[in-house]
């Protein structure tokens, strides 16, 4: 009767790290991916990411936005013109410059106003250049392997229990779900990303309306900052994404299998925690509200 208890118990344990060793040569691929995905796809520009939406949101903003763009020009560029003429003394000090200085910055304004996508594009293809010089720091090294340590894991696992071959399974079902809701949530911040900046692209003429008034302005400057927040944004993108690949590859190399798996899914946790501080930091950064 005992050989077919060990018969069993063999015939349980070979399953078992049979199927662990699946789950740890590939418990990594999705993150993978999704990480190499980020590291081809941030530098992109609006226009480049998807070619579709940017033509939808310039022709909404060319026939609904421009416009009302051009109402709130004429408004600024009047309002300038009158603020010229009373702030020297109510006109008693009037001098024929102010007339030539009012023409030159409202065709400065309009120059703007009409060319608002050339320079929208301007800044995110200054932002990719930025991205594309920095790609080369972590190229071939973003790809998170257990193949390497594959036999010295399954010579760790095989000097386990039944039981504890159990727990470890369950435990690698487990982090190989959060990394899966990782990727996903890895997915909606790029992609939310961009989102954001389509949204603020498609009402690009207002604020640059502003630009001809210093008070006015003020609309302008914050939107052009936020421009630079959000294009270099994809910098800082490609930081974490450099740190994340640098740190990780030495896993898993511990002696302790629990703790080699679960410092890889600390480190994907990180980049995670990162990837969601960029917004806020490129913001603060670029001095935009």
């Amino acid at each position: 009767m005992d050989w077919l208890t060990q018969s069993l118990t063999d015939w349980l344990k070979d399953g078992l790290i049979e199927a662990i060793m699946n789950k740890f040569e590939n418990m990594f691929d999705s993150i993978n991916n999704q990480v190499e995905s980020i590291a081809g796809s941030i530098g992109q520009t609006p226009q480049e990411w998807n070619a579709n939406v940017f033509t939808m949101i310039r022709s909404l903003s060319d026939t609904v936005i421009l416009p009302i763009a051009g109402v709130i020009l004429t408004f600024v560029v009047c309002y300038e013109l009158i603020h010229m003429l009373i702030e020297r003394n109510n006109m008693h000090d009037f001098e024929t410059f102010v007339i030539y200085k009012w023409i030159i910055k409202t065709f400065c304004a309009v120059f703007i106003l009409s060319h608002t996508f050339d320079i929208v594009m301007g800044i995110f293809g200054l932002a990719q250049q930025v991205v594309n010089q920095s790609a080369g720091v972590i190229t071939g090294s973003l790809r998170l392997t257990a193949e390497a340590t594959a036999a010295e894991f399954r010579t760790q696992i095989t000097a386990m229990g039944v039981w504890e071959l159990a727990g470890l399974f369950l435990e690698m079902f487990i982090i190989d779900f959060c990394f899966w809701v990782m990727t996903v949530v890895i997915f909606i911040i790029i992609f939310g990303r961009m989102i954001e900046i389509f949204l603020t692209v498609s009402v690009a003429p207002i604020p640059l309306a502003t630009m001809a008034n210093r008070e006015w302005g003020q609309i302008g400057n914050n939107y052009l900052k936020l421009l630079f927040a959000l294009g270099f944004q994809c910098f800082f993108i490609m930081v974490c994404i450099a740190i994340y690949a640098a740190l990780v590859q030495n896993i898993p190399t511990s002696a302790n299998v629990h703790a080699s798996i679960w410092s890889a899914a600390g480190y994907a946790v990180l980049l995670v925690f990162c990837l969601f501080k960029t917004s806020s930091l490129s913001k603060a950064i670029f001095g935009a509200r």
